[in-house]
């Protein structure tokens, strides 16, 4: 099926961001007197909020010190940590192929904020490649569902017509809850398994088995 709408997710799906990720938000919770997260812990909570990530991995921090993490990692992220930022290889050459296809709109749906995101489209002169997109602080986080319905009804497209592409369970059961195809990858964050919970139309192992079958092929 040729989906008439495509939603990305950012961080894990097209982005390679999530060791950069990992590595702020540990220096962030150090800072904040939080202690020690693992790896494993942050990668679980990648494409929440940020203050959603923070309860579910701090839970019980009080509000003073969870605005503390929140700020430093932030400043992290932005200004303090080199750890490279890259599309996934292929990428950008796939997104410009669908792009090409008659009709085919493309979208973004993701936990970052609208600065964030918007810092990361003028990075990588990316932002034009979407028709419409939605971050976690204009909207409700993932995994619930109104980012998605948002997008549709801006868009006018029927969600039997649009597809979301994700990298943890918290993407596909937002599409999930309102009857949207989904479709999981694997070189994310969220175990092959864990994907499978959400029932997906199937699972990516990597872009081009992605994109290729995106466009029919």
């Amino acid at each position: 099926m040729q989906y008439e709408l495509i939603i990305f997710d950012w961080d894990g799906t097209l982005m390679d961001s999530v060791p950069r990720i990992v590595s702020c938000m540990q220096a962030a919770a150090l800072e904040a007197e939080w202690g020690e997260l693992s790896a494993a812990e942050v990668e679980d909570i990648i494409g929440l909020g940020l203050p959603e990530a923070i309860a579910q991995l701090c839970p019980g921090i009080l509000p003073a010190q969870a605005e503390r993490l929140r700020e430093r990692y932030s400043h992290h992220f932005v200004t303090a940590d080199a750890t490279p930022m890259l599309f996934f290889a292929g990428v950008e050459a796939q997104i410009a192929r669908l792009r090409g296809r008659e009709q085919q709109r493309l979208a973004v749906a993701t936990g970052k904020s609208r600065r964030g995101l918007d810092r990361i489209f003028a990075e990588t002169d990316s932002g034009a490649w979407f028709h419409a997109s939605r971050t976690a602080d204009e909207t409700r986080s993932k995994p619930h569902p109104q980012m998605l319905s948002e997008l549709l009804a801006e868009l006018e497209v029927p969600v039997e017509r649009a597809v979301m592409v994700g990298d943890t369970e918290y993407d596909l059961e937002m599409a999930r809850a309102i009857g949207m195809d989904r479709i999981g990858v694997t070189y994310g964050v969220h175990t092959p398994e864990r994907l499978a919970l959400s029932r997906p139309k199937w699972i990516a192992h990597s872009i081009d088995e992605l994109f290729d079958r995106l466009y029919g092929e």
